[in-house]
């Protein structure tokens, strides 16, 4: 057992119990120092990064714990010991910024609605649904787009993907859903739902950023130039949306 392994698995009596027979008095308990605290939450957001990283290049079968573990520069008992198993850490890499974009979004399309009510507009309800995602893509640095390469690896794994899609996305999602069919009263919710499954596929792809574009259309169009993308994405979503209406019968 390496030297951390002892320390996170040794009992905290034998400690006491030596400086008790030293006269020195006992360890105090309660919450850690601040610094101690501090140093925990660093070396956790360490590991994520890390693991972000590694996750949206490799996806979750290509990637290792220890592979994590060296990236971080920490032991791989620390990574065990703060997250579990693999598929804990994917989870929790997961949802540290599926919970910023999300709530972005609600609050967002929450906003334009309270601000013009009765006038909202699919090209509205979609430039306030989707810019938080591509603001972040542009504006968040490196793990943001770490994460939203790690996305569209997501949504499109058979596995697991659609229930990880899920239980992080889908409170968004059908707030977005309930606000279009309000503009669209003549869809269905079959109509709603598969407009924005197309809409989900190519916003993950977009914001994986996979250089595909740039190839097809010899660099006429770049996939990187998010802001076009983000523009782009607004219009063609809202035509799809209502070119699909009346494909599904109402219930």
């Amino acid at each position: 057992m390496s030297k951390l392994d002892a320390s996170i698995a040794a009992p905290p009596v034998a400690a006491a119990r030596r400086k008790a027979s030293t006269g020195a008095a006992p360890a105090r308990r309660g919450r850690p120092p601040k610094a101690q605290a501090k140093a925990a939450g660093e070396t956790r957001d360490l590991i994520l990064d890390a693991a972000e990283d590694l996750f949206s290049k490799h996806g979750f079968y290509g990637v290792t714990i220890r592979e994590v573990a060296r990236e971080a520069g920490v032991d791989t008992a620390l990574v065990h010991y703060y997250f579990g198993a693999k598929r804990d850490l994917f989870d929790a890499v997961f949802l540290r910024r599926a919970e910023v974009w999300n709530d972005e979004r609600v609050a967002a399309i929450d906003r334009y609605v309270e601000r013009v009510g009765d006038a909202m507009t699919l090209e509205g309800l979609l430039e306030a649904f989707l810019r938080p995602p591509f603001e972040w893509s542009l504006k968040g640095g490196p793990g943001w787009k770490h994460y939203a390469a790690l996305v569209a690896q997501t949504n499109a794994n058979p596995t697991f993907g659609g229930e990880t899609m899920a239980r992080y996305f889908d409170p968004a999602i059908r707030r977005l859903i309930e606000l279009i069919a309000r503009v669209l009263p003549d869809a269905s919710e079959v109509d709603l739902y598969w407009g924005y499954h197309n809409l989900s596929g190519a916003l993950t792809l977009t914001l994986g950023e996979t250089g595909r574009l740039d190839r097809l259309s010899g660099g006429l169009a770049r996939s990187g130039d998010l802001e076009t993308a983000g523009d782009y994405m607004v219009r063609f979503a809202a035509a799809g949306f209502r070119a699909v209406v009346g494909m599904s019968p109402r219930r």
